[in-house]
């Protein structure tokens, strides 16, 4: 008897419990991050983002340089075009049902271009512990995370040199300091 209630438990858990966990992560923009990420102690990550060419990419689109690009290739109106925004806009591809309303196509490259979806690892108790928050969804990124569109793809591509442009952009959190101990 107790085999076959450990069974259903384990069956339920699976079908039920884990509902959360599985279900995908939604996109809830800049604004959100924001919040948490203003300070020295957080790295300045949004002040950095929000002065990087990652904060302009979706205005860039609109400017003469992107109207003559897109006409050359096609495109009357680089901001609705698809083959823009996939690059300028963080989350482009996902699902509607996976952005937030939070999520604005204005921000750009924001946070979970990078980072990825953050509802589930946006919370302060998830973000203090890294591990947390790596396991709730939050991405490192990598170089290979850049060149999804750092690329030959665009029409405006220069080689891309990581170490260099990831300097740019960096936000590391500083090492707190050693509390003090008194004997």
């Amino acid at each position: 008897m107790k085999k076959i209630l450990a069974i259903s438990a384990i069956f339920f858990m699976a079908v039920f419990g884990f509902n959360y966990a599985n279900a995908a992560a939604k996109y809830v923009g800049a604004t959100k991050c924001k919040v948490c990420h203003m300070s020295e102690k957080s790295g300045k990550a949004y002040p950095i983002w929000e002065k990087s060419a990652h904060a302009k990419a979706y205005a860039t689109l609109a400017t003469q340089e992107a109207l003559e690009i897109g006409k050359k290739m096609g495109i009357e109106n680089p901001q609705k075009s698809d083959k823009c925004l996939v690059c300028h806009v963080t989350g482009f591809t996902a699902d509607k049902a996976l952005k937030d309303t939070t999520l604005s196509l204005a921000e750009g490259v924001s946070c979970e271009a990078c980072h990825g979806p953050g509802s589930d690892y946006k919370a302060m108790s998830i973000m203090k512990d890294r591990a947390k928050a790596v396991a709730a969804g939050l991405l490192i990124p990598t170089e290979k995370t850049c060149l999804t569109c750092h690329n030959e793809k665009s029409p405006t591509y220069k080689p891309f040199k990581f170490a260099e442009m990831n300097k740019l952009i960096a936000h590391p959190i500083p090492k707190a300091a050693p509390v003090p101990t008194t004997k």
